[in-house]
């Protein structure tokens, strides 16, 4: 057996947790394998809307088991609410949620890093989460990081009590007046009381070796679908850096994210939108600046499930949709969002980028100065929400779907034309 991928192809928010939902039922293993409350997976089913930020988005199926893997980094805080949220509505996590040991904490100080090196950049700034993913993956490289595993360890206040020395020195050295800060509305005092009562709701799930879980659960002829969180275009390689998240986001990171080797990963399920949103700052060649954007933000709801930030929107970018498939090994597109063109009787792509008067068909190193190259399609202009099969599919919609076939050389195999999972077309 092997372990199939869906990730994101665009810079994030492509609605993977949807995706995820819906193919849950043929695995018999979801694995989260990187990023953290960054994340912001949106499921909704039977009337009801969830927000995942860590918990793999298979929980909603209590005859699968759903696995953080040791590539994700964990907020004690947000993981509880999460898990409450979802006890709310009948739902316990704790059946069947595993968490590996070697995944890394956020500490209250990370946050309060976050904040402080962002509001240090000024203008610059790169539109962080501030959920204290990058320092909580610096402290990872660096080797200073608290893992999973050392919650139960005798010495984990001591080594709490280190970190957050250290971090209070850099904290200290911006010279701010961090009183003024808040953590999701607290005071950092408030919140550093509920991160530690949050621990014993962490300590209550079952904590494993993830990656023999894994490499035994595929001897055993498990099915594992690894669930990915942002987009290609955010990753710390290959994305529009510095503009980035702070994680390995493409294929690759499924190896060291959970443990597996290259030659384990099998399908590679690529989710890309209709059209392009970005949050925060950096390159968006397709951005919209007009009535066209704003329908596309209205239409589409585009503001961030884990912020609440408006996003950016603008025409779907086939150079960069390209750039993600070459990156994946993608061999099944996935398009959400169809629905939302439904409003525009013309619709533009990105074939080609100009950089410097030259006509391009790549991202470059530097893609800050490139103008998108566009060309027309006629939009299906007609409400696709309520459609059951392909056949039911306008035209043009068709066409569009043909057109992004035949340029990426990859097939589109599932249609998302709507946020319920009951609005998911198999091609």
């Amino acid at each position: 057996m092997k372990v199939d991928v869906l990730l994101g192809l665009q810079w994030g928010d492509e609605g993977k947790g949807k995706i995820v939902d819906v193919l849950s039922p043929g695995y018999d293993i979801i694995a989260r394998f990187q990023g953290g409350p960054n994340a912001g997976h949106t499921i909704e089913f039977e009337g009801l809307k969830f927000v995942l930020h860590t918990i793999p988005s298979g929980i909603f199926d209590p005859q699968k088991q759903n696995v953080i893997g040791n590539g994700v980094i964990i907020d004690p805080f947000v993981f509880k609410k999460e898990v409450l949220q979802l006890k709310s509505k009948n739902i316990d996590p704790s059946n069947n949620l595993l968490i590996s040991k070697k995944a890394h904490l956020i500490l209250p100080t990370h946050r309060m890093l976050d904040a402080v090196y962002e509001k240090s950049k000024g203008v610059l700034k790169i539109g962080s989460t501030l959920k204290g993913i990058g320092p909580t993956y610096t402290d990872k490289v660096a080797r200073h990081g608290i893992r999973i595993g050392e919650l139960s360890g005798a010495d984990f206040q001591q080594k709490y009590a280190a970190l957050k020395e250290t971090h209070q020195r850099i904290i200290d050295s911006f010279g701010y007046d961090t009183s003024l800060f808040k953590i999701d509305g607290l005071d950092f005092l408030s919140y550093e009381t509920q991160w530690f009562e949050s621990l014993e709701t962490l300590r209550h799930f079952k904590h494993i070796d993830s990656e023999h879980f894994i490499n035994q659960s595929l001897k055993q002829g498990k099915k594992i679908l690894a669930e990915g969180a942002q987009g290609t275009l955010l990753d710390i390689d290959f994305g529009s850096y510095p503009f980035v998240t702070s994680s390995n986001t493409i294929c690759a990171g499924v190896c060291s994210g959970l443990g597996i080797a290259p030659s384990k990963v099998g399908k590679v399920f690529g989710v890309f939108k209709a059209y392009c949103t970005r949050v925060g700052s950096g390159p968006f060649p397709t951005e919209l600046f007009d009535e066209d954007g704003t329908l596309m933000r209205d239409e589409g709801h585009e503001y961030g499930s884990t912020t609440g930030r408006p996003r950016r929107c603008g025409w779907l970018d086939l150079v960069a949709l390209k750039y993600a498939i070459m990156l994946n090994g993608v061999t099944d597109l996935i398009m959400t969002k169809g629905d939302v063109l439904s409003r525009f009787e013309q619709i533009k792509i990105a074939t080609n980028y100009k950089l410097n008067g030259t006509l391009i068909d790549y991202i470059p190193y530097d893609d800050s100065d490139v103008e998108a190259s566009l060309i027309d399609m006629p939009g299906w202009n007609d409400d696709i929400g309520k459609v059951t099969s392909i056949g039911e599919f306008p035209e043009a919609l068709n066409r569009y779907i043909g057109f992004i076939e035949k340029e990426t050389e990859t097939p589109v195999t599932i249609v998302s034309v709507g946020p319920d999972r009951k609005q998911t077309i198999f091609r």
